[in-house]
């Protein structure tokens, strides 16, 4: 139990003191009242003596008594109606609440820290009014009337005939049997007469004259002149005299009251029920069970109209809380004992003390020793003839029956002269005397008489009182009977049905066993009187055993919650809202975080309940937000239920201030961190075969290789604008801003181009939620603008409109747990600084078929295509955390966030606003696929753009042509055709033969620049004006490799009015191709070995062509047809076609190879002669009788692009070396021998099948040769992985890079020849010794002078070739040395001499070569790549 302000000790005496009656004249009752105070008001504070008092107990020994007090109470006939008491007890416990800022109790058990009130004072004002209005009973007489106070005034015509007339009535009420109601302790009742004598007013003298004939009649104990009013109550207000009667009056207010509702009761002179009110749950049965239980449906039930009087009996309950109130307010208007001074307040304790002394205790003195007379006298003769005869036929011993054995004999009545009645009668004189011995032994004997004759009510009331008087004997003989309150509480529950009296007992056990810390038995005892019938009573004795569990030596946290939560149940039935929210406040310490999700929904949801029908509306919010917050475990039903309560008390918060500030609201949950905030224009939809640019929508997920590739173009392309500079405050353009960009500066956007922010909603509800009327909250700075209000924040679209344009989304449903994004959108129509603050909305649920709570559709709810059942404005704010900072050292040390500042952009002035389309744009392409295709350029802005550039890292998929191509249309059979290429027809006698032209590279964008990604768009005029569109002619190459490509397109363009803030603006497109395998095109180049047929000095190659059709037919290919090869070089070009077969038309089905050799010769000396302007010489070979023009767009423009992409792939860095610059250039020289720069371009056309419409496709493909004798590809090789090896550790040494040339490439320098008749005929017969002369052609391939050593010993070793080729011998020399100048030719004229018939190879000498001016390296063997055969005949 709480701690109390009266211990034990203090308490029960205080409980049981000897009453006292009063009966006043209407006079007196007048002089009294002009003090605001009845008679037995006006003693109440003066009632305990200050001093000990003393008396003799039957033995005549002395008997002290301390703190004696009396009760002094009006007379009243009637006993009040049981009703009026229940609304007494209830009152006062309302009335006692925690004082405000009293500092609760911290108490730490294990991991909870509870803020508990130490005290109850409810419960004891309850515990007190309850005692003190407990009803005079017959079976016990502790608050029977022992005295009675006849007062008159002295100001009456004769007082002491109305002192007779006031004893006649004392008799008739006392010994009538009409009046069955006050009690009286015994019939000859102790009369003491007071004359009130009127200071101010009254005659002294008179006064003193009737107190002298008084002390004649009535003896000087039996009397007493009381004077009072000492002033006038006109003078009160000069001097401040203390108030001592408010505590006492406050308390008891509502026992002041004239009268109660459920019944007037008859009062002879005023009606205070002081003492005599009854208890809370009425006597009997037919009083019980006709009273209405409050709160029948279930206690979490909310009253629809929120109101608590609408409930059952809730009017008697708000009548009298109202009553108090203005009783309250009444009483502390007034001056309680205006009239009466300081002496006056001494004469009146003086009065009380006399009285006590000289009338009630020797009253009361008297009456024990004659009740203890005729106990003695009694018990001489009946009680030992009774008890003889029982021990005759029972032995000594009486058995002790248990209660459950005993009849109901609750209803036997003794007479008032009955034996056992007096033993009980000096049993309570004794208590009220603190004479706890002998009141221990009257009772206990008394115990055993009533339980001998079965008088159960009396027996369980003689248990109660001796085991209080057991308790209380000083220096505590024996121990506290708890078993006797036990059996009493039992009998009084079970037996006699009077739950009144199990009350009191239960309050005054647990006092006792909590004064002896049995924590446990007394709240055991308090929990089981807990019942059905009292919710009042049942609160209270709960609430009193969680302190129990709380205050004992290992504290019960969970029971003491528990009981908490069923104590506010029961308050909340008891129409004690304020005690119900406190309880359960108190409980949610223990439940709160410790995932009892279920229990805290329920508290959360009373608190929210009680809180309302406080109205406490900020606390019920709060409460309701907290069960909608946490991740709630409920069903959706109930979820639903909580949301809708919350709503409803929501919507009666914002009601009482609707011009305040917009609440904040709890759902649905907003994810900041994912808002995202698109800069633009939405992408529009395509238009048939017109597709916009793809750029940056909120529909693509970020992707960080992308965004950097993105970065890099950029960079690439203001790098070229800035003359290869990229400029210090250059930050990327970001048109989507997420979790992911830098957010650390402030974005910029344009005026009249919409800002939409994307908010991430998500519902942990497993009911839906529609949010209508959803917009954004902004606060908007704007520049240069003269207004009312600069700063101000902005609702909703009629606000600012001419600022800040804001789209409001009428409905927008979020589904049970769904994540949903909303997008937003604000448009911008001046300059200045935005700053997006949150979301504004109307939070609602959807009406599903049920009415919340029968509350039913509310007036001003939203009607759309879901029905609203009822909704709150409120706002959410968008709070961005930003990037951990993670920099110096201080920030590694602490937790500090750097900004994020998506939320904030800066409007800036109007710029240029390009849109790109795309007309005809492929999907799906071959490998080397030429397709045509347009694309439009719009202007879309009020500013005229310009510098349009396009960057791409892929420049080899895409020309907009050179320069040439608008300047040579294409010819008509082209456009027949639909080709893609610019062709000539050409008659059928040049099939062989090369068509030559040549253009130069710096005509299709590919010039010695080191940007070939960066494209200029040729805009006519090169300035796009507002609402201008240009459409321009696209041609694509599908890339060599097959798949998927993702081809990125970035278009830069800038304003023709520049701008400090945004230099230039950015649209990205991403093009995906799926590209199907078409051609497989290799190409070898090889010295040719003839050297006749020559034009001018220089050999010539010949170049191998194989081509495979690789097609899966997936694309519905037929065939291939191979149209032309061409051939691009600054120093070669192709002359004609060596085809051995006659088949003109190269056509290859699927996977069929086909084999081309052509005869590649030098450029004529002019042609080479302007190789620095970048002129390329092209030759083109037909295979029909059309040509394309190689030279021109587009066939020219993807062979510069593949060949600079190339070029861009073999660039290497250059390496450093140590040795000396003519070696290097020696080196360069070999080198150069073995180059050759040929470019090969297969020209095709595919001839495909689709929907039974034939199409032909056309194409080319690009081979470079770089190396004579090595192979090239028209794609690339994949590598293969290397094997594993072991790793190697050494240490490098710090050796130069060896400049020595590769054998192949030395090999390459001198190129031999031999002349010779293929076969010989000679006559053996005649001449053993057959000559034939040979002729050796040695040609220097390289520009510097070379040392040949031709050596013709050399005989070849391996027997092999012995036996295939058979042995000669050269004639003559063996040996020569020359010198061969600079791409010259030299002939040695030979001789082989052969002994036999039969083939030989000639290729057996070996040559060796060095540069003039070098001394020993480089020296070599040339090897004859080819046998040289002879056959030698006999005739």
């Amino acid at each position: 139990m709480a701690q109390c302000v009266q211990s034990v000790q203090e308490l029960i005496p205080d409980s049981f003191v000897p009453c006292v009656a009063a009966l006043c004249s209407d006079e007196a009752e007048r002089l009294t009242r002009l003090n605001h105070l009845s008679f037995a008001e006006l003693l109440k504070p003066f009632s305990r003596l200050t001093s000990e008092v003393h008396m003799r107990d039957p033995n005549n020994q002395l008997h002290i008594i301390k703190n004696l007090k009396i009760a002094v109470s009006n007379i009243v006939t009637q006993p009040p109606h049981p009703g009026a008491i229940r609304k007494l007890l209830s009152d006062v416990v309302s009335c006692s609440q925690p004082a405000e800022g009293l500092v609760a109790n911290v108490i730490t058990a294990g991991d909870y820290d509870l803020n508990i009130s130490a005290t109850t004072p409810w419960f004891e004002s309850y515990r007190e009014t309850f005692l003190q209005s407990m009803p005079a009973s017959d079976h016990e007489f502790l608050n029977h009337y022992l005295a009675c106070m006849l007062v008159a005034s002295s100001g009456e015509a004769d007082p002491v005939e109305q002192f007779s007339k006031l004893s006649q009535e004392q008799h008739r009420i006392q010994h009538n049997s009409d009046y069955t109601y006050p009690k009286w302790f015994i019939p000859n009742t102790l009369k003491y007469y007071v004359l009130l004598h009127d200071v101010s007013a009254g005659d002294e003298q008179r006064a003193e004259s009737i107190y002298e004939e008084m002390k004649q009649k009535y003896g000087t104990q039996g009397c007493y002149l009381l004077k009072i009013n000492s002033r006038t109550s006109n003078r009160a207000s000069d001097e401040q005299i203390p108030d001592p009667w408010s505590q006492y009056l406050q308390k008891n207010s509502i026992q002041n009251q004239e009268s109660y509702e459920d019944g007037p009761c008859t009062v002879t002179s005023n009606k205070n029920s002081d003492s005599n009110l009854l208890s809370l749950d009425g006597l009997d049965n037919e009083v019980k069970d006709g009273l209405p239980n409050n709160f029948r449906a279930h206690p979490l039930h909310l009253d629809p109209s929120g109101d608590p009087s609408n409930s059952i009996d809730g009017s008697d309950r708000v009548k009298s809380a109202s009553s108090l109130h203005d009783t309250k307010k009444a009483n502390t208007g007034i001056i309680h004992g205006a009239c009466l001074t300081l002496t006056d307040h001494d004469r009146i304790r003086q009065f009380i003390q006399e009285f006590t002394f000289r009338g009630l205790l020797p009253h009361i003195e008297k009456t024990i020793r004659q009740l203890n007379d005729q106990l003695i006298s009694r018990k001489g003769l009946s009680r030992s003839l009774f008890s003889a005869t029982k021990k005759w036929f029972s032995g000594s011993k009486v058995p002790e029956k248990s209660i459950n054995e005993l009849k109901n004999t609750s209803g036997l009545l003794y007479p008032p002269e009955a034996p056992e009645l007096q033993i009980r009668k000096m049993a309570d004189l004794c208590f009220l005397v603190q004479h706890y011995d002998l009141a221990y032994s009257c009772y206990h004997t008394a115990k055993k008489d009533f339980l001998n004759d079965q008088a159960m009510l009396y027996a369980a009331g003689a248990l109660e009182m001796a085991a209080v008087s057991a308790f209380l004997q000083p220096g505590a003989p024996r121990p506290y009977p708890a078993h006797y309150m036990d059996t009493a509480i039992q009998t009084y529950r079970d037996i006699c049905k009077n739950m009144v009296l199990a009350e009191r007992c239960v309050l005054l056990s647990a006092e006792i066993l909590k004064s002896q810390s049995k924590y446990s038995e007394a709240a055991a005892l308090l929990i089981r009187l807990t019942s059905e019938d009292s919710d009042l009573r049942s609160a209270l004795l709960l609430e009193q055993a969680a302190h129990c569990f709380i205050n004992m030596k290992s504290p019960m946290v969970r029971k003491y919650a528990f009981h908490m939560i069923l104590a506010g149940h029961r308050f909340s039935k008891a129409g004690q809202k304020k005690h119900a929210l406190r309880c359960y406040c108190q409980a949610m310490q223990v439940y709160k975080g410790k995932g009892w999700s279920l229990a805290e929904d329920h508290i959360n949801f009373t608190i929210g309940r009680q809180s309302y029908t406080l109205r406490q509306l900020d606390n019920a919010v709060s409460a309701f937000r907290h069960i909608l917050i946490n991740e709630s475990k409920q069903s959706a039903a109930q979820q639903g239920a909580f949301l809708r309560e919350y709503l409803y008390v929501y919507k009666n918060v914002s009601q009482l201030s609707p011009d305040g500030p917009l609440p904040q609201l709890p759902l649905p949950y907003i994810n900041s961190s994912a808002t995202r905030v698109f800069f633009g224009h939405d992408r529009r939809p395509a238009d048939g075969e017109k597709q916009a640019a793809t750029h940056v929508s909120l529909d693509q997920e970020y992707d960080y290789e992308s965004s950097q590739q993105w970065r890099e173009l950029e960079e690439q392309v203001v790098a070229l604008v800035n003359k290869g500079v990229i400029p210090s405050n250059f930050h990327p353009t970001q048109y989507c801003l997420n979790s992911y960009s830098d957010n650390s500066r402030f974005p910029l956007a344009v005026v009249e181009e919409p800002i939409t922010v994307e908010v991430a909603f998500r519902n942990p509800l497993k009911v839906p939620l529609l949010l209508t009327d959803l917009s954004l909250l902004w606060k908007f700075h704007p520049k240069d603008f003269v207004g009312k209000n600069s700063e101000e924040v902005k609702e909703l679209v009629t606000s600012e409109p001419e600022m800040i344009g804001t789209e409001v989304i009428s409905e927008f449903l979020i589904n049970s747990e769904e994540s949903k994004v909303a997008r937003l959108k604000l448009v911008p129509h001046h300059m200045g600084e935005l700053h997006v603050l949150g979301v504004v909305y109307n939070l609602g649920t959807v009406q599903g078929s049920v009415t919340v709570d029968g509350i039913g559709a509310l007036p001003g709810c939203h009607t759309g295509k879901h029905s609203l059942s009822m909704s709150v404005r409120g706002r959410q704010d968008l709070e961005i955390q930003g990037p951990r900072l993670n920099n110096t050292k201080e920030e590694k040390t602490s937790i500090k966030y750097g900004p994020d500042r998506r939320l904030d952009p800066i409007i800036t002035e109007e710029m240029p606003l390009l849109e790109v389309f795309f007309i005809h744009f492929p999907t799906g392409l071959l490998c080397g696929e030429i397709r045509k295709a347009y694309v439009e350029f719009v202007n879309v802005s009020k500013c005229p753009l310009t510098g349009l550039k396009v960057v791409c890292k892929h420049p080899e998929f895409f020309t907009f042509g050179g320069n040439t191509a608008i300047l040579t249309p294409l010819s008509p059979s082209a456009s027949e055709n639909c080709s893609a290429y610019k062709t000539v027809v050409t008659d059928s006698t040049s099939v062989c033969t090369a068509l030559t032209s040549s253009a130069s590279s710096t005509d299709f964008g590919i010039g010695t620049g080191s940007h070939p990604e960066v494209i200029p768009v040729p805009l006519p005029d090169t300035v796009l004006l507002p609402g201008a569109s240009v459409q321009l002619p696209m041609w694509l190459r599908g890339p060599d490799e097959e798949g998927v490509h993702e081809i990125n397109f970035l278009f830069y363009y800038e304003g023709v009015k520049k701008q400090p803030k945004v230099r230039h603006r950015i649209l990205r497109h991403t093009a995906v191709i799926c590209t199907s395998r078409s051609l497989s095109v290799r190409a070898t180049v090889r010295r040719s070995n003839s050297l006749e047929d020559e034009e001018g000095r220089g050999g010539n190659m010949l170049v191998f062509v194989d081509v495979e059709n690789i097609n899966t037919s997936e694309a519905g290919v037929k065939e291939f047809h191979i149209v032309q090869v061409s051939s691009s070089s600054k120093h070669w070009r192709l002359q004609k076609s060596v085809n051995l077969s006659e088949n003109k038309d190269a056509k290859l089905g699927s996977r069929e190879k086909g084999k081309f050799c052509f005869k590649a010769i030098r450029c004529k000396e002019k042609e080479v002669a302007t190789q620095s302007s970048e002129k390329y010489t092209f030759a083109d070979i037909i295979f029909g009788n059309e040509q394309i023009i190689s030279s021109a767009s587009p066939c020219a423009d993807f062979f510069y692009r593949s060949l600079s992409s190339e070029l861009r792939k073999a660039q290497a860095p250059p390496s450093v070396h140590t040795e000396k610059q003519s070696v290097e250039d020696a080196v360069r020289l070999i080198q150069k021998c073995s180059e050759v720069d040929l470019n090969v371009v297969v020209l095709w056309k595919a001839y495909v099948v689709e929907d039974s419409k034939q199409l032909i496709l056309e194409g080319q493909h690009h081979v470079i040769l770089h190396t004579v004798g090595k192979e090239a590809f028209s794609y690339p090789q994949k590598q293969e992985p290397p094997e594993m090896e072991l790793l190697k550790f050494f240490r490098p040494e710090n050796t130069t890079v060896s400049s020595r040339p590769s054998v192949e490439q030395l090999s390459n320098i001198i190129k031999t020849s031999l002349r010779y008749p293929e076969s010989f005929n000679h006559p053996f017969h005649q001449k053993s010794l057959c000559l034939v002369p040979v002729t050796l052609l040695l040609s220097n391939c390289s520009k510097a002078d070379v040392d040949v050593i031709v050596d013709l010993r050399h005989k070849t070793t391996s027997p092999e070739s012995l036996e295939i080729h058979g042995s000669f011998t050269w004639l003559g020399q063996t040996q020569y040395k020359l010198q061969l100048k600079g791409e010259e030719i030299h002939s040695l004229q030979l001789k082989a001499c052969f002994v036999h018939t039969g083939v030989y190879n000639l290729g057996t000498f070996r040559v060796f070569a060095k540069l003039s001016d070098q001394v020993t390296v480089f020296e070599t063997s040339q090897q004859n790549s080819m046998p040289a055969l002879i056959i030698i005949n006999n005739v």
